[in-house]
């Protein structure tokens, strides 16, 4: 039972500081807001977090480790199964982040963290992104490179830019396509996911 509430206790923390900071971003977020929102006292936080830096550093983790791991093990398969074939690898990259877009367990809400992320101005919140997934994105540009070898490395990494951001901007679900009527959320994510795989695999061969 201990170990139980434990889990639940920092669950709660992380899921009311994610809802604050997707609201009012990271600097707008006091610890106080965020006890009153998980209803524990300002001592969990500390216990569980030691600090409101270590707790955003942790937001970001619960979800995008389990994403970069999916990622990762999409992108060993495309290598494996399709060799050479570039709309594979991109969608080993866009499918995982728009997935846990749409989950009903807070997927909304850490996207507008992650907007938030860029934002605000933190150096040490893109060092922790940077220090932790940063070998994420190089293993795709890497898989890209082989497939699109005529592209100079500063083309690449362009253009791995312009996807990640074109993929943020769908995963918020803002655009101008609307989910339609009768259409249900995973089908709308496929067609989204496909879009973007074949945008973005006409602007890396172009």
């Amino acid at each position: 039972m201990a170990t139980t509430a434990h889990f639940s206790t920092k669950d709660r923390i992380l899921g009311a500081a994610e809802e604050l900071f997707a609201q009012f971003g990271f600097t707008g977020t006091s610890l106080r807001q965020v006890t009153s929102r998980a209803d524990v006292n300002i001592a969990a936080v500390n216990y569980h977090f030691g600090s409101k830096e270590n707790l955003v550093n942790e937001v970001f983790r619960r979800r995008m480790d389990d994403m970069s791991a999916q990622r990762l093990g999409a992108l060993k398969a495309a290598l494996e199964q399709h060799p050479g074939e570039l709309e594979p690898i991109l969608a080993a990259f866009v499918q995982p982040a728009l997935a846990m877009a749409q989950d009903r367990h807070g997927g909304g809400a850490f996207v507008r963290v992650v907007a938030r992320a860029y934002a605000e101005k933190n150096d040490r919140l893109r060092k922790f992104l940077s220090d932790h997934y940063g070998h994420v994105l190089r293993e795709f540009a890497k898989a890209i490179a082989g497939c699109v070898p005529g592209l100079s490395k500063e083309e690449l990494y362009w253009r791995l830019d312009f996807l990640a951001g074109s993929l943020t901007y769908a995963m918020a679900d803002f655009g101008l396509i609307k989910r339609p009527a009768g259409v249900s959320e995973a089908a709308h994510r496929e067609r989204a996911a496909r879009e973007l795989i074949r945008f973005a695999a006409a602007g890396f061969k172009s």
